[in-house]
């Protein structure tokens, strides 16, 4: 049985707070008061006014309990009821104008509880309006319920005073058992949630990050919704516990509750027709269209939702969209893409510049034993058509799968490959260096793209989308000895040679001496895949070639940013090399920004020490690093210098620096065209060109070759490449040894 508490009509809009929870010396509306910040003057009624309000219809539990602006009109008002106290700023007789939209200013037929309304707003058929604060001219249309209870959280994941801890909302990311899970909250960033996820074993960390987050909001209970200037709401449903921003364009949504929606006039939010939203956290400049269902989430700034996708337990990182899928308990961090209504992603870790294709199912449960099965795939991640995926299993980065059951683990430590099943040998295949050979085009309009699509209107976080940073270099680099030791142990099977040689020595001497050799080699991956079939490798000449060749090229790429000023340059680059780490070191991608393992680790200890005592100052922190980001790489391309050309600090000479540029041309020159030579094969492929009547209707709907908008830019950046070059020779001409 429902129960139904009646009370006396006079109560309505008072009582919000529970006498218990009001601090001593307060009452019911402090917090409200703090909350509104307006500097109009308010005043009471006067006695014509009211007679006004009447004859239009106008209703009021007491009309002393109202106060308006000094500006005021009321004939702006009709067909309205008010409850508790009411304050109204200026209204004056205008219309207000948005797209399609003209309304008048003023309140028309709605149910107005203890609100606050600002200046010059719109407010017609909005049904129940409870304890809500506008700003300035909003458009608020029918409306069936805007409201705020006093326990209203916004979103976040905090517990009100009085609450039981277990209605704290939880985000469980990366692991449908929530082992990973996290407390959601505005301005949380996808570093955030990956730190806060990932150190599980740190319970001191975890135990800070949950403190950072309750003393990050008041647990104070009375705190009303806010609607913020310009925002324009109409045709909606349910609107409850929501803390809307500016400039906000909402319509049609069927319901959103306990969320935070944060636009700006800089970066406008919209949500649109038929969508539902519960208990998560909306960023600046989102997209969210066609009954999109969102249900304990992190939607991070730029981010599209459209056509029924479903987000659940997941934090979507920005600049990214997913369309028409389901996306359940994943971490995606910036530059995700995903389409397609039969597409399928669940206990996820996504590292950005990732696309999956119609039919991929990436699931836990669905394939393996119990809820608890992970993926973590690096930047770049691409599974292809209808791709199904078991947990647990890990990719390199720009991973890319052909189409095709998976149906055991895959551990894939080769970055930029191919891989796919051959069906008629049993075997999986993986092309290392894949898209060096076949689809250069792709690969560096990935990084390109990505960085013009960022609209962030906060950018002092660096986020890396080049395919050659410190990430994919010691990827790269590992890669290398993985080759070489497949070559080894090979070579060694078919000589029948002693285990106790070194198989990765042997294979770097054939790979760089006897390529020919290598081809005849049968060559497989140990510990790539949890079955008893082989994993065979193909193209390891190429991959290891381009490996080591773009390897290069970073390291000199890195060397054309060292300008030091009054010294000599080779010195300064030798004292430079002397400070760098033998061995390259590590690197973590945290949430899209790429840092060292060893500042990561410095941060944790001084979460845990109390250093570091808010996400504020965390978020200091990232940007502080991204401040000496191209220092840290800079001195990270020094030490793979020094290793992929096996020099000491004192002697690297002039000679070979000139040498490494002058293959870093050459390497320019190659990329430029396996650039073009992968976008000519959809010009000159006869069954591309069968649909076409003639070469001109072909240039027509494709656009011509030469014309390339994106391979114009990229002249552009290889005449830059050549002049850095150039300048690079005459620096070390000035002085000879």
């Amino acid at each position: 049985m429902n129960k139904i508490n009646k009370q006396p009509l006079s109560s309505m809009g008072f009582g919000f707070i529970d006498p218990a929870f009001i601090p001593k010396g307060k009452d019911e509306f402090y917090l409200r008061n703090r909350q509104h910040r307006s500097k109009t003057q308010y005043r009471k009624l006067r006695a014509k006014e009211i007679q006004t309000l009447v004859r239009n219809n106008n209703s009021a539990d007491n009309w002393n309990n109202l106060e308006v602006a000094f500006t005021f009109d009321p004939k702006l008002i009709k067909r309205c009821s008010f409850f508790g106290k009411i304050r109204i700023g200026k209204l004056e007789p205008f219309i207000h104008e948005f797209n399609d939209l003209r309304k008048p200013v003023g309140i028309y037929n709605s149910t107005i509880i203890s609100c606050d309304i600002g200046d010059h707003a719109v407010i017609d058929q909005v049904r129940f309006m409870s304890h809500i604060i506008t700003g300035n001219n909003v458009i608020l249309v029918n409306i069936k319920e805007l409201s705020s209870t006093d326990h209203a959280k916004f979103g976040n994941g905090i517990v009100k005073v009085g609450e039981d801890p277990s209605v704290r909302i939880w985000m469980e990311l990366a692991n449908e058992n929530g082992g990973r899970k996290v407390l959601p909250f505005s301005g949380m960033l996808p570093g955030d949630a990956w730190i806060w996820s990932k150190y599980r074993d740190n319970t001191r960390l975890l135990e800070k990050l949950q403190e950072f987050t309750d003393n990050k909001f008041d647990r104070e209970r009375g705190y009303y919704g806010k609607i913020g200037d310009r925002t324009v709401i109409k045709n909606c449903a349910i609107i409850k516990d929501a803390w809307i921003g500016t400039d906000a364009y909402i319509k049609g949504a069927n319901k959103l509750k306990n969320i935070t929606i944060l636009s700006s006039a800089e970066a406008s939010t919209q949500i649109g027709e038929g969508c539902e939203m519960v208990n998560g956290i909306v960023g600046n400049g989102c997209r969210i269209f066609y009954g999109v269902k969102a249900v304990r989430f992190v939607m991070g700034t730029n981010a599209q939702l459209k056509y029924g996708a479903r987000l659940i337990n997941s934090y979507l990182g920005d600049n990214s969209t997913i369309s028409c899928c389901e996306v359940l308990n994943s971490l995606l961090f910036p530059g995700h893409e995903q389409h397609h209504n039969n597409s399928f992603l669940c206990a996820a870790v996504i590292q950005g510049q990732s696309n999956l294709a119609a039919g991929a199912t990436i699931g836990s449960n669905h394939n393996s034993r119990a809820a608890d099965g992970e993926l973590v795939a690096s930047r770049g991640f691409w599974p292809g058509l209808c791709v199904s995926l078991k947990h647990n299993s890990y990719f390199a980065s720009f991973s890319m799968l052909a189409k095709g059951d998976f149906q055991s683990e895959i551990n894939n430590r080769l970055p930029f490959s191919l891989i796919s099943n051959d069906t008629a040998k049993n075997e999986l295949v993986i092309m290392p260096g894949y898209w060096f050979e076949y689809n250069f085009y792709a690969l560096a309009r990935n990084s390109e793209k990505y960085a013009v699509r960022d609209g962030r209107t906060d950018k002092r976080i660096y986020l890396e989308y080049d395919y050659l940073a410190p990430d994919t270099i010691n990827e790269m680099l590992e890669a290398i000895t993985l080759l070489s030791s497949s070559t080894g142990q090979a070579y060694a099977k078919k000589k029948r040679l002693k285990d106790n040689q070194s198989f990765t020595a042997i294979g770097s001497a054939l790979l760089q001496n006897n390529p020919a050799i290598v081809e005849q080699l049968t060559l497989l991956l140990n510990d790539a895949e949890n079955s008893r079939r082989p994993v065979r490798l193909t193209k390891v000449n190429a991959a290891y070639r381009n490996y080591h060749r773009l390897i290069r090229y970073y390291c000199v790429k890195a060397l054309f940013s060292i300008k030091p000023k009054g010294t000599d340059w080779m010195q300064y680059v030798k004292t430079r090399c002397q400070k760098v780490p033998q061995q390259p070191a590590a690197w973590v991608n945290v949430g899209g920004q790429l840092l060292p393992a060893q500042a990561l680790d410095q941060l944790m200890k001084k979460i845990c020490t109390g250093k570091i005592d808010s996400w504020d100052q965390i978020h200091d922190w990232y940007r502080k690093q991204s401040n000496r980001y191209q220092t840290d790489r800079i001195e990270h391309a020094l030490s793979v210098l020094l290793l992929i050309t096996d020099t000491r600090p004192n002697r690297l000479s002039r000679k070979k620096i000139i040498s490494l540029v002058d293959e870093a041309e050459e390497t320019e020159a190659w990329i430029m065209s396996q650039i073009k030579k992968s976008r000519e094969k959809d010009y000159h492929n006869p069954f591309r060109k069968m649909l076409y009547t003639n070469e001109k209707e072909m240039e027509q709907v494709m656009g011509k070759l030469d014309h390339n908008p994106f391979i114009k830019s990229l002249e552009a950046k290889q005449a830059l490449f050549f002049q850095q070059a150039a300048q690079l020779r005459l620096v070390l001409a000035r002085k000879k040894n």
